[in-house]
Parts: structure tokens; sequence; C-alpha cells
């Protein structure tokens, strides 16, 4: 039987990214918005600028977690990655193997209402959006902690084309 991440973890790891993202400030916040309206179509590029201040609010707020959190984090990452593995996503991102893991990296990186969102409606996701910290962010946390990547036993990968269900 694989570990599925519980509602509490994916309630943690939406809340400690939306606090990195107002650390970030509000300029990064109404970008992130205006994604998902379409109401500037640079906005993932304007948002590029914002990125490595979010990663190190992001890094700031996970100090304090245990090698246990760090791995349930890393969980909800890597289960996040894997749903938004799918042939009509790829088709709006577009992206090789790495390119389209960075691009739903990304996705994942933008906050719960954008994931939300791509994952009904896949024509919101951006073409060349990238975050590819954020496809093992709480992996390398806890890896530089530990000494070692964590083991999630979800019995899935977050690698591109890995989930069968999103390539029919």
């Amino acid at each position: 039987m694989s570990d599925l991440p519980t509602a509490a973890d994916e309630a943690r790891f939406w809340t400690i990214v939306e606090s990195a993202w107002q650390l970030v400030g509000d300029e990064s916040n109404a970008l992130r918005k205006g994604l998902i309206n379409r109401e500037n179509d640079d906005a993932a590029y304007a948002l590029d600028k914002h990125l490595p201040a979010f990663l190190d609010h992001l890094q700031a707020l996970s100090e304090p977690l245990s090698t246990k959190d760090l791995t349930a984090l890393d969980r909800v990452v890597e289960r996040k990655l894997y749903d938004l593995d799918r042939s009509d996503i790829h088709e709006v991102t577009d992206g090789s193997d790495d390119g389209f893991l960075y691009c739903r990296g990304f996705i994942v990186a933008m906050g719960q209402d954008f994931y939300t969102a791509v994952t009904a409606d896949p024509a919101v996701a951006v073409t060349d959006g990238e975050c590819e910290k954020m496809c093992y962010f709480f992996a390398h946390l806890h890896n530089a902690r530990a000494g070692d990547f964590p083991k999630t036993n979800s019995g899935i990968s977050r690698e591109s084309f890995s989930n069968p269900a999103g390539w029919n």
C-alpha cells in the first residue's frame, strides 16, 4: 500500500506556500491572481523575478520543520506534480521531460488557486513558466538536514510522462 498525503499535510503545504508569497509582496500576489484570469499575458515572465524571493521565504518558513514534516510536504509536492502529469496540460505548457516537470513545478509554486484552476481547465496553464526548484524543494531540504532524500513511500514518480491516467 502506498502512502498518500493527508488532508492536514496538503493544508499545511498550501498554507506555507501562501505564507511565502505573502512575504514576497503585493505585486507578486497580484500577478499570481492575474494568471488565472489572463489579466496580464506577461504575468508568468514578470513572476520570474519574484521566484527567488518566494523560494528564500519558503526555505526560511521550513527551517523549524522536522525531517518527518519535510517528507510529508515532499509527498504533497510529488502527488501534485503527478496529478498535473497529463497530456492536456502538456499541450499548453509544452516542454521536454525535464521542461514539462519544471512547468508543473511552476504551477504548484503559484499556489493552490492556480493549481486548482489548471487542473480544472488546462488552458489556464502558461507556456514557459518554470520553477525547477519547486519540484524537489522539500526533498533537498531533507537531504541537507538528514543527509538523505526522503522516502515518501508513495508508489508514484513526479517525473514527466509517468502518470498513465494522464496519458490515455
